[in-house]
């Protein structure tokens, strides 16, 4: 798991100010952000798994020859949380590994009916969760809020449980943001799940569904239109349509763009291929994010690195990168105002030096 599917050539000195950088991530998920020491510690405990133990054979099991065979081995990764203690270890864990990386934010997508449909009782999967992140926040000094998404490969009956989780007050958790979509998009229209977003969205809930990931703009209009986004996930066909990407820029609707991850799972051909120049030049708001970072075998730093090559960024473009998320995410308007001030001002020390 140490190989990088994408090692971006830019200068060394632009590798060391990408890694002090500090940062928002608004689009990583729980389950795929567990490390290869993490996931061969759950795979230990749960050994009638097919996940490997050996964090070295997980780089062969993480190889995947197109999204349908991503989501398979997800699941398999998903299946390993099975109690409460697996849920707060690997929260926790998530947590400090994005610290590592100086994110001073995150809005870390969950998919709660993955664990409540294994028989983790949903109170005890809300307070492990939240025992993490307050955690996390005094230990860490990262702040950490929730996303809880569909999966829409599990049809309507997951999008009433994760409804109902997302939005019963005796149950939602302090830290919950927004409501998302996962999953395939393939045979997974978006209209269908309108009335679970009407419903998260009344009860205060961003809305932040995955679209054009794996299909076409279409997609994107139907998450717009049908489930009022508010920033999209991943928007990667959005490219094909100029009149989408206006409407994006117009309204200044962020993209939450992985590019690693696209080439991983086979969503966009090659990384000279990838749409985010495009957006860019559209005038788009685009935020950069790691998605599923150890099954992709990359992390935040290294999508900065990639970024800057695709994009041709010096060290202020990359400073402006990380305000795009700042600025696309759900943070209170002082909790933002500290982290645009403490990006410039950590810009402003290195060049000076």
């Amino acid at each position: 798991m140490t190989d990088r599917l994408v090692e971006p050539r830019v200068p060394r000195d632009l590798h060391a100010f990408i890694a002090g950088l500090p940062k928002a991530e608004l689009h990583v998920h729980h389950v795929g952000s567990a490390s290869p020491r993490i996931v061969s510690e759950l795979a230990a405990r749960h050994p009638d798994s097919k996940v490997p133990t050996d964090p070295e054979a997980l780089a062969d099991y993480f190889t995947f020859t197109d999204f349908a065979h991503f989501i398979e081995v997800y699941l398999s990764v998903v299946d390993l949380i099975r109690t409460p203690e697996d849920v707060r270890l690997l929260t926790y864990e998530v947590a400090r590994e994005l610290a590592r990386q100086q994110v001073r934010y995150a809005e870390l997508t969950i998919t709660p009916f993955s664990s409540t449909r294994r028989g983790i009782d949903e109170r005890a999967f809300m307070d492990a969760i939240e025992d993490a992140r307050k955690a996390a926040e005094t230990e860490l000094g990262t702040v950490l809020r929730w996303c809880f998404d569909i999966p829409g490969e599990a049809g309507l009956e997951s999008a009433e449980e994760t409804t109902r989780l997302a939005t019963d007050d005796r149950l939602r958790p302090e830290g919950l943001v927004s409501f998302g979509l996962g999953g395939p998009e393939i045979g997974v229209p978006r209209p269908q799940f309108k009335p679970y977003f009407d419903r998260a969205i009344a009860a205060g809930l961003h809305s932040v569904p995955h679209a054009g990931e794996t299909t076409g703009p279409e997609t994107v209009w139907d998450a717009l239109n049908e489930l009022g986004a508010e920033r999209i996930g991943h928007g990667t066909s959005s490219a094909r349509d100029p009149k989408l990407l206006q409407h994006l820029a117009e309204r200044r609707i962020p993209l939450e763009v992985c590019p690693t991850s696209n080439i991983a799972t086979r969503a966009v051909a090659t990384l000279d291929e990838h749409p985010i120049k495009e957006f860019t030049r559209a005038g788009v708001l685009v935020t950069i994010n790691s998605d599923d970072p150890p099954m992709f075998g990359t992390d935040l730093n290294n999508e900065y690195a990639v970024a800057a090559r695709l994009l041709e960024l010096d060290e202020r473009g990359l400073a402006g990168l990380a305000k795009n998320a700042v600025e696309a995410s759900f943070m209170d308007p002082a909790g933002k105002a500290r982290l645009a001030a403490e990006i410039d001002a950590y810009t402003s020390s290195w060049l000076a030096s």
